[in-house]
């Protein structure tokens, strides 16, 4: 008989699919001459190395906030390499599986404080915090993968098929 799935199961495959899209597509990017990566088209966030640098300094904050309710104030950085971004997600990956621990044991207790300028009032932020984690990672992706297409260079599959058939492996 097989195991039953539990929402705590789901949880976790949606960030490892989150972690698992972002390091595929530095991958796919790994393989483009650097110069490209600075390149953007209309609609989106800015260069594809810059989109790519907010996505995980942002998720980085997202992390902190979850333990710490006052942070100053977000600057994205610029010219940040792709090696330097490659390296910082296995820290993503532990942090986001040790919050989701505590989760699972009703030990998380993320508080956004009042007055915070990006982010709205809220009380036990945990849900928000992680859903909006997950959909900036998808849409900062899209808009890089959208880059891609628009410069007529190949596309690399994220969606949530190609982690199941591949990235789960």
């Amino acid at each position: 008989m097989l195991g039953m799935t539990t929402s705590a199961d789901v949880l976790r495959a949606m960030f490892e699919h989150h972690l698992w899209a972002t390091e595929s597509l530095i991958h796919h990017l790994e393989g483009l001459p650097a110069e490209r990566l600075d390149q953007s088209v209309p609609g989106t966030y800015g260069s594809m190395i810059d989109t790519l640098s907010h996505l995980i300094g942002a998720d980085d904050r997202y992390l902190q906030r979850m333990r710490e309710p006052s942070l100053p104030p977000a600057e994205d950085r610029v010219g940040v390499a792709l090696a330097q971004l490659r390296s910082e997600l296995p820290g993503h990956r532990r942090r986001w599986s040790e919050l989701l621990d505590e989760l699972e044991r009703g030990e998380l207790s993320a508080r956004i404080v009042d007055r915070a300028s990006d982010y709205p009032d809220t009380d036990d932020a945990e849900g928000l915090l992680m859903l909006q984690a997950i959909h900036h990672g998808n849409d900062h992706r899209t808009q890089i993968c959208s880059t891609l297409g628009a410069l007529g260079e190949e596309v690399p599959e994220l969606d949530g098929w190609s982690y199941w058939a591949f990235g789960r492996a």
